[in-house]
């Protein structure tokens, strides 16, 4: 959502990030809905990736994180109609790649407990808790989950090194997240061409819950400059997600810089393995 709606040229510079859109751009928001529905996604993420009460604190707007949670199901909603999933984003309170400024757990408990109350009002069919860097977060965020009777995604972001940026070990953070049953356990926001030794990771812990990738087009270096990697090429990115689907992954998508034609081809990828398992007529 981030990368389209830069590319459409709406501002995603402020502190509230790409919900700004959901007020200034919805129409833009409901064209890149629809362009990734007509790519052949099964589940479109609604704008919600930074519609948290202390998201919008900076810009006075914390009053508004229910209205603005409920806006941008809505423009997801409608774009999916009776076709594709809409899951609810449920990222951070601070920041994906800053895992020492993660809050306490008292905090965490009341303010995704408040998120996802706001994303079951409404009524989205699963919450995507995603990019989370430390363990005791993305179990705040599923147990919030389970608290208003919602499935769950779970999504971890890893560093090169296969870690998650706090240190803790990928294997470690599935098994805690694991015990409460989610849907799928995923990794996001990570370099496509370092994606391989995650999914082999999570697919000996992960047991029958179905793994999955997200990834980027690039990286950020030391000093925070993007790099863009050959994965920007969408045959490229279906190539190493070719290679997910070999180790084990189920569920395939894209991250930063990722476009609707990149989508294309992971959907096509889906489509000839779901035809692989069919058996013969003959």
């Amino acid at each position: 959502m981030g990368t389209e709606l830069a590319c459409r040229g709406v501002s995603i510079d402020g502190s509230d990030w790409s919900a700004a859109a959901i007020s200034s751009a919805p129409d833009v928001i409901a064209a890149i809905h629809r362009d990734y529905l007509l790519a052949g996604t099964e589940l479109l993420t609604a704008n919600t990736f930074r519609t948290h009460a202390r998201n919008l604190k900076a810009i006075r707007k914390e009053g508004k994180a229910e209205q603005l949670t409920l806006l941008a199901v809505k423009l997801a909603r409608e774009a999916a109609g009776e076709t594709a999933w809409v899951a609810g984003s449920q990222a951070p309170l601070e920041d994906c790649y800053r895992p020492e400024r993660t809050p306490s757990q008292k905090e965490l408990e009341t303010e995704h407990h408040q998120m996802a109350e706001h994303l079951a009002a409404a009524g989205v069919d699963v919450i995507l808790a995603e990019t989370h860097p430390t363990i005791r977060e993305a179990e705040a965020v599923v147990l919030a989950a389970r608290n208003v009777g919602l499935p769950v995604m779970v999504s971890f972001v890893c560093g090169r090194d296969g870690r998650l940026l706090s240190g803790e070990s990928l294997s470690e953070a599935a098994a805690v997240v694991l015990q409460y049953g989610p849907l799928a356990i995923l990794v996001n926001c990570l370099p496509a061409e370092s994606a391989e030794e995650a999914v082999q990771e999570l697919v000996k812990v992960a047991g029958k819950t179905p793994v999955g990738v997200y990834g980027n087009v690039g990286f950020s270096d030391a000093q925070g400059h993007w790099t863009q990697t050959d994965a920007q090429n969408p045959a490229v990115y279906a190539g190493h997600a070719e290679m997910w689907l070999s180790q084990g992954a189920k569920v395939l998508g894209g991250c930063c810089g990722t476009t609707p034609e990149h989508i294309t081809l992971l959907r096509r990828l889906i489509e000839a393995e779901r035809n692989s398992d069919v058996p013969s007529r003959d």
